[in-house]
């Protein structure tokens, strides 16, 4: 049977995708080989939100085609879905499948390698090149294949079901797919189409099959997962949340991404009666900036997001809050960017991801006034990294004498020394000396946190 090598682009939605793309040709009999090697067949899962995102993906196709020029190439995801026209014209790649038929990735390729054969065996010219093995003719320039839908204009949830993950502690779970917010910055409504919920029945018994393989710990993820449910009329998340909190064997449940409006005081005080659901929230702000916020065309201010902050805090002890923030939007000027860095400093997170803006073709951003140079975004940019850093020093360090509960994962090496490594239930990492013959894997322990291994290591016991 054939080599395949696959590599994973983006977000965690790309990654639970991947994994069950991954899944279904194992279970054709394909053999799955690293990406870094020769192959018989590429698959790159394609990210587009940054136009970097774009050349990356471009990028690993080609490597691809290098590495073996009689391979097949297989681009599949969001680039694919809002670059047809590009994808089209590149010769690297044999086949091009868009979003929402990630899950027919298999039975395409068995169609396209069938043809591939049969072309083979009556003589006629190929017009993708070979398979390893096959050789003999002559290659012509390629013309991708393309399997795309107008992902703007459908309403089905493309279904796919995981098994098992390369994470063998944690399994993320999509449960929806889609964005109806368009912020001005942003592609991705295109790429992946409006929001469509997965059927709660089909998450339930996904997880539970995910339990019964030993899995203590899921996360929700989608593109949008506080507009679960909205497609069939109102939010279903909470409800998710407290059937999902009922399946026996699991023990964590974290959230992705949330909007900051979904966090009422009602919804703090729901979830903080569930036990298992992580004290951990990732609520996405880009800027501290109501007129930037404006622009952007985010759907809430900046006292909107501090009050979902202080529900969280009051239900819970010591949540650890994370976030996105983008410097140098266009437009922004120093007094926007000290509001942003004032009102970083007065919600005290644990974690940020600062990014600088990235001009992104086909946006509403890409058009405004008032373009950053690289140097001040750079500028910028370091000035909240710095921030980042003191800050998460911080959170960590009021953990210093606690008692927490830890999910070892495996085994690093940290300054020479060797360690077990998991997450607490806030998601910060903790390290305990490996001892002899001992084994964590997949265990969950209670004890105190003592100090630093490295700077966002926590040392446990």
């Amino acid at each position: 049977m054939k080599s395949v090598a696959l590599h994973n682009l983006g977000c965690k939605v790309n990654s639970y995708e991947l994994d069950v793309m991954q899944q279904m040709l194992v279970e054709k009999g394909y053999t799955i080989v690293p990406f870094d090697g020769p192959a018989d067949i590429y698959i790159v899962n394609t990210c587009t939100v940054t136009n970097i995102a774009d050349a990356k993906s471009r990028q690993m196709l080609h490597r691809a085609r290098k590495r073996n020029p009689q391979a097949v190439v297989v681009a599949v995801g969001c680039y694919v879905q809002t670059g047809q026209d590009t994808i089209e014209k590149d010769d690297a790649v044999d086949l091009a499948i868009g979003n929402n038929r990630k899950k027919d990735l298999a039975e395409i390729l068995e169609r396209y390698l069938a043809g591939r054969e049969k072309a083979g065996e009556t003589g006629e010219p190929e017009t993708s090149g070979g398979l390893s093995g096959q050789g003999g003719m002559a290659a012509v320039p390629r013309t991708p294949i393309c399997h795309i839908i107008d992902i703007n204009h459908t309403d089905e949830y493309e279904e796919m079901t995981l098994k098992r993950t390369a994470e063998h502690t944690r399994a993320y779970i999509k449960i929806q797919d889609g964005c109806n917010q368009f912020c001005s910055y942003c592609l991705i409504p295109y790429a992946r189409g409006r929001v469509r919920s997965r059927e709660q029945e089909n998450i339930i018994r996904e997880v539970e099959g995910i339990a019964r393989e030993g899995y203590q710990e899921i996360v929700l993820t989608g593109i949008h997962i506080s507009s679960y449910g909205m497609d069939r009329g109102d939010c279903e998340l909470l409800q998710l949340l407290e059937k999902l909190h009922e399946i026996e064997g699991i023990r964590r449940i974290r959230l992705g991404s949330l909007e900051p409006r979904i966090v009422t005081e009602e919804f703090a005080e729901k979830i903080s009666a569930m036990p298992k659901v992580c004290p951990h929230f990732h609520l996405s702000l880009q800027s501290g900036s109501d007129t930037v916020l404006r622009r952007m065309n985010r759907k809430y201010d900046r006292e909107t997001y501090f009050q979902a902050t202080e529900y969280l805090r009051r239900f819970y002890e010591d949540p650890a809050i994370t976030t996105d923030v983008i410097v140098g939007f266009p437009g922004e000027t120093q007094e926007e960017f000290q509001e942003t860095e004032e009102f970083l400093r007065r919600v005290k997170f644990f974690e940020m991801h600062i990014f600088k803006y990235s001009r992104r073709r086909g946006t509403r951003a890409a058009e405004m006034e008032g373009q950053l140079t690289e140097a001040e975004k750079g500028r910028r940019s370091a000035v909240l990294m710095e921030l980042e850093r003191q800050m998460s020093h911080a959170y960590r360090s009021e953990l210093i004498g606690r008692e927490v509960e830890v999910l070892f994962e495996e085994k690093q090496f940290v300054n020479g020394q060797e360690y077990w490594v998991g997450h607490t239930r806030q998601y910060v990492r903790a390290a305990k000396a490996a001892e002899d013959r001992e084994d964590l894997h997949n265990i969950i322990v209670r004890g105190k946190i003592s100090g630093f291994v490295e700077e966002d290591i926590m040392l446990f016991g």
